[in-house]
C-alpha cells in the first residue's frame, strides 16, 4: 500500500506544486491571458491564496511520510486537496468551462487519501 500511496501522492503533489506555484508567482492578468478564465471572477489575493493552499497541500502529501513526523497528516492533506478541487469543479461548472481536469485531480486526491489512511495512518 505504501508504494501505491507514493505513486499516487507523488504525481498529485507534482501537479499541485506546478499549478499552485504558477498561481503564486504569476500576476492575475498573466493567469487570465494564459487561458484560465476562471481567474476573472477572483481577486488577485484570492488567486494567491488558492495557489498557496495547493502548494501547502502538495508539501503535506509528501513531507509527513518522508520525515516520519506525524504521517497521519498526509492523508488529511489529500482530503483538503480534494475539497479544493471540488471547489474548482463547482467554479468551472458555473462558468460553463471544462471541469474534467479538476474532477480528475479531485478523484486522485480521494485515492491518495484512501491509500494514505490505509498505508500510513
Amino acid at each position: 500500500m505504501l508504494i501505491a500511496y507514493w505513486i499516487v501522492a507523488g504525481l498529485l503533489a507534482l501537479a499541485m506544486l506546478a499549478s499552485g506555484g504558477m498561481k503564486v508567482i504569476k500576476p492575475k492578468t498573466a493567469i487570465v491571458e494564459g487561458g484560465m478564465g476562471w481567474a476573472e471572477d477572483f481577486t488577485p489575493g484570492m488567486i494567491k491564496f488558492i495557489g498557496i493552499a495547493e502548494v501547502l497541500g502538495a508539501l503535506g502529501l509528501v513531507l509527513p511520510v518522508l520525515t516520519g513526523v506525524a504521517p497521519v497528516l498526509a492523508p488529511i492533506a489529500a482530503v483538503a486537496l480534494a475539497v479544493v478541487m471540488i471547489g474548482a469543479v463547482v467554479v468551472h461548472v458555473r462558468r460553463k468551462e471544462p471541469a474534467a481536469p479538476a474532477l480528475v485531480l479531485a478523484a486522485v486526491s480521494v485515492a491518495a487519501a484512501v491509500l494514505g489512511f490505509l498505508a500510513v495512518a
